[in-house]
């Protein structure tokens, strides 16, 4: 199958960062499909040659096992073309058409690396020079809008060239190898589905934590936060995963209208669940990484009265009869004490106690997602007694806690197909099941907005807390309210 692969802003961030090597690792891998060409797109005047060097110059900054040798550059730089366009220009666009056209490849995959605000104008003129056929794919890069209206409006835009099926609005987190296997822990194993209720389960906690700051990115997330950036897309997805009906088949819609009927079941806020179950933060100086580190307000680019928030906790609930009054909580941040991403399943404690237990001991499952990628099951077990214990009888024996763990990187190997790689696949083979729908994004948009509209109207601002820690210490009082607390607390 021969496939065009046209990256509009083919010389950014994402591009040499992502997407460069993860089609680079497909090339590697044997799984890129013969007969492509990847067209990098963008301002400046390169030659193919010249946007080659480009390329190979930023593997220098990819992880070592990550890049070519250059017999392997050689090979894969084979495939690499440039095209200079204007966005804004519809004579660029005829030029990038003249060069597709020429090859009639079976599949057009237009991968949009643009800022949001593009999304629109790159649609409009892909029509207008007649590239939105139905062998035309989009790809549409996260944040798509910056609240409900203006998602709708780059969705409607959309819409108006391109079918449903056609586009492909990406979040990297559904290509990772630890969620796909969420999906198979609960729809391939029958052991874990009668447990999965409010009968047996206490709560469940999201985390994605970073230990890093924003870094060089401080003039864009002054206009995005940890809301927009981690809730409304990564965590809400993890949150569907999670709490999802079993689809009737396997197929991109039955998936994707299970998740929906979570979106809509979230609980409704209110002015007091907005105050008392919603924390945002901002993290000041601190020590990370085993040295000091700047404040939010003192990175480049950010202002130093700046209200943007760095970290958010909430605590809600999926209104259905599987879910009812089981809290869900999520946790996202930057510059906390590490580098984390996990889904803590915390089971109920048995109805009735024999044994000497420690109070509070219960089992809990552990979805690791980073930077290990495995599972945890912590049960209670009979520790080795001694002879005093041993006279006392089994009812007066303490349990203690054991763990059950399963790395899959030692089991199925640390190379497997990394996020972007997956889904740049299944794109280039019209696989839809890891992208998120239209009415998804917009549901998610509608249940994050009375957030953004309560911190609009809120003197108080984010609460700060040191670099280095697990976030302000509202976020511990609002779990430990439910009589709880977080995963690395206990």
């Amino acid at each position: 199958m021969s496939f065009d692969l046209v990256l509009f802003g083919g010389t950014g961030d994402l591009a040499w960062r992502k997407l460069m090597p993860a089609l680079f690792q497909a090339f590697r891998h044997g799984t890129l499909p013969e007969g492509g060409r990847i067209i990098g797109v963008g301002r400046d005047d390169l030659s193919d040659e010249q946007y080659r060097k480009l390329i190979q110059s930023r593997f220098d900054k990819v992880e070592l096992a990550k890049r070519p040798s250059a017999e392997e550059f050689a090979r894969f730089a084979a495939l690499l073309e440039f095209v200079r366009v204007d966005l804004s220009k519809p004579d660029d666009y005829a030029r990038l058409a003249a060069s597709l056209q020429g090859r009639n490849a079976d599949t057009v995959v237009m991968y949009v690396a643009t800022a949001p605000a593009l999304f629109t104008t790159v649609c409009e003129q892909l029509a207008a020079s007649g590239l939105n056929t139905p062998k035309t794919r989009v790809v549409l890069e996260k944040p798509l809008g910056h609240d409900l209206a203006s998602n709708r409006a780059i969705n409607h835009t959309v819409r108006r060239f391109f079918e449903e099926n056609q586009v492909f609005r990406i979040d990297h987190y559904l290509g990772k190898p630890a969620v796909q296997n969420l999906f198979a822990l609960r729809f391939g194993n029958a052991l874990f589905e009668p447990l999965w209720r409010r009968e047996h389960i206490a709560n469940i906690q999201i985390t994605i934590a970073e230990d890093l700051g924003v870094e060089s990115r401080g003039a864009f997330y002054e206009t995005t936060g940890a809301l927009r950036d981690m809730v409304q897309n990564h965590a809400l997805q993890l949150l569907c995963a999670i709490g999802m009906e079993p689809p009737i088949n396997s197929h991109a819609d039955a998936i994707r209208d299970e998740k929906l009927k979570v979106l809509r079941s979230l609980k409704p806020w209110t002015q007091e669940s907005l105050s008392l179950d919603v924390i945002r933060g901002q993290y000041a100086n601190g020590t990370s990484g085993g040295g000091k580190v700047p404040g939010y307000r003192e990175e480049t680019g950010v202002d130093t009265r700046s209200n943007t928030e760095t970290f958010v906790a909430l605590r809600t609930e999926i209104s259905n009869w599987r879910w009812a009054g089981v809290p869900f909580y999520i946790r996202t941040g930057k510059r906390l004490a590490g580098r984390d991403a996990r889904i803590v399943v915390n089971f109920r404690p048995t109805p009735h106690a024999i044994f000497n237990s420690q109070l509070g001991m219960a089992n809990r499952l552990v979805i690791n997602l980073q930077p290990k990628d495995g599972l945890e099951l912590h049960l209670l077990a009979q520790g080795q007694e001694n002879r005093q214990q041993a006279r006392q009888g089994p009812s007066q024996q303490a349990l203690a806690p054991v763990q059950l763990d399963l790395d899959f990187d030692k089991r199925f190997g640390s190379e497997r197909v990394g996020a972007y790689e997956r889904l740049l696949l299944d794109v280039i083979d019209g696989r839809l099941n890891l992208f998120v729908r239209s009415d998804e994004q917009e549901e998610a948009w509608r249940w994050v907005e009375p957030m953004l509209e309560f911190w609009a109207n809120d003197s108080q601002g984010p609460r700060l807390y040191n670099s280095g820690t697990w976030g302000p210490s509202a976020s511990s009082a609002m779990i430990a309210r439910d009589g709880f607390c977080w995963s690395e607390e206990s």
